[in-house]
């Protein structure tokens, strides 16, 4: 297990640059398979959940080389569509290889995904696609399995806009013989990322970022190069980190109008940004003020920031108000904070934050993704020494933290 040791009481400040996103990298990964070549990504984190990524697509078949600058990978000869259970428990984000193996092989088996504790996150709307899709699915012994002579165009309504099942119903149409329609479909610019590379790559993709999706079905992709989007959760982690320190930070490599709920707040909260075209300077007040936020689905204040955002508003000025509308797990996080000197009231998915001084050091343990890098923020500016244990969560999403802190400023090392 390992931990990041982390001395508070730092102010943040320089530059620091976004790495590529996690949340779109995974889906492009996926959908290498449906071109039947080479494919050369650019900006791929290297992260855990990539790692894993490109360890399921090598256990199918394809061919993988990974430098400093780009990952190739050759899908040719993929002769396996039946994905370990073992592999799928590491990563709930492997469920999307399943629309992409049926896009190409009209047939796909896998486990129910595995992933971060943060509350229920059903797979029966990805299964509800397939199967307006013409897709027949059946289940024994804990495996999925999805089968069709054809993928048979259709509509494909959504009841929630989930973002993986809008994704894995893109790729299951974009190969089909026929139009599809998905409404009600997730709009967030992961969707628009994963457009966009189908799209250089040959695929009839349109509507993206709106509820209404068409996907008019090719024969074939072809081999091209593509550069996966900066990652708008590390962009606002960090530009939390300096407005938690009272600090001057600018974050680059980013696309400002995908954190636009982020940024209200942030300005909500007292903190002077400067926006440019992918860069944003924050200059932060020595206090921070409290403010009230919900989360819901893109354009709305995402989910993924709700741990790290609370936890910056653990110091403000006054009482802040929280609702997470999206997963009822989301704030295991708390009694962490708690014993940091945080004062949190739980009820439900209302959290009320009562703003204090200062936070303490302590040992503490990351549950999850997003709240092990909300408790390294608390480290940043608790007085003493925090030790955040547990850290394997964190380097599922997050590539080189500590050195990116680092490099403004932070005292925080990291102990394997």
């Amino acid at each position: 297990m390992s931990t990041y040791i982390i001395t508070g009481g730092k102010k943040l400040e320089g530059e620091v640059s976004v790495s590529g996103s996690k949340n779109a990298s995974l889906p492009i990964l996926a959908a290498t398979i449906l071109n039947k070549g080479i494919t050369r990504l650019y900006n791929v984190p290297n992260i855990h959940d990539t790692k894993v990524m490109l360890e399921i697509l090598k256990y199918l078949g394809c061919k993988i080389k990974r430098s400093k600058e780009k990952v190739v990978i050759d899908a040719r000869n993929i002769q396996r569509y039946e994905i370990p259970e073992n592999l799928m428990r590491k990563m709930r984000s492997s469920v999307i290889l399943a629309g992409a193996l049926l896009g190409r092989f009209k047939q796909a088996t896998f486990s129910c995904p595995g992933g971060c504790d943060i509350g229920a996150r059903p797979i029966d709307l990805h299964l509800k696609a397939f199967e307006n899709l013409g897709i027949n699915i059946s289940e024994n012994t804990g495996y999925i399995r999805c089968k069709c002579d054809i993928i048979r165009p259709g509509k494909i309504h959504f009841d929630f806009p989930s973002v993986g099942a809008t994704e894995n119903a893109i790729l299951a149409a974009t190969l089909a013989e026929g139009t599809t329609v998905i409404s009600n479909a997730a709009m967030e610019p992961e969707i628009i990322d994963l457009q966009n590379f189908l799209n250089k790559l040959g695929a009839k993709i349109t509507g993206a970022g709106t509820s209404q999706i068409i996907i008019k079905g090719v024969s074939n992709l072809k081999d091209m190069g593509y550069k996966v989007m900066p990652d708008r959760i590390e962009a606002g982690t960090l530009l939390c980190a300096g407005a938690i320190t009272s600090g001057n930070v600018l974050v680059k490599n980013v696309i400002p109008q995908h954190l636009t709920p982020v940024l209200e707040k942030l300005e909500e909260c007292g903190c002077n940004l400067k926006i440019g075209k992918e860069e944003i300077l924050l200059q932060a007040p020595k206090k921070l003020q409290a403010v009230n936020i919900k989360t819901m689905p893109y354009p709305g204040f995402p989910t993924d920031m709700q741990a790290i955002f609370s936890t910056t508003l653990t110091i403000a000025k006054g009482n802040s108000v929280v609702v997470e509308n999206i997963f009822e797990n989301r704030y295991k996080y708390v009694a962490e904070l708690q014993r940091m000197g945080a004062k949190v009231t739980l009820e439900g998915r209302t959290a009320v934050i009562h703003g204090v001084r200062k936070l303490n050091g302590v040992n503490v343990e990351a549950t999850d993704l997003r709240g092990g890098a909300a408790l390294v923020l608390a480290g940043l500016v608790a007085k003493g020494k925090t030790r955040v244990n547990n850290i394997e969560y964190i380097l599922r999403g997050y590539e080189n933290l500590d050195k990116k802190l680092s490099k403004l400023g932070a005292k925080i090392t990291k102990e394997v």
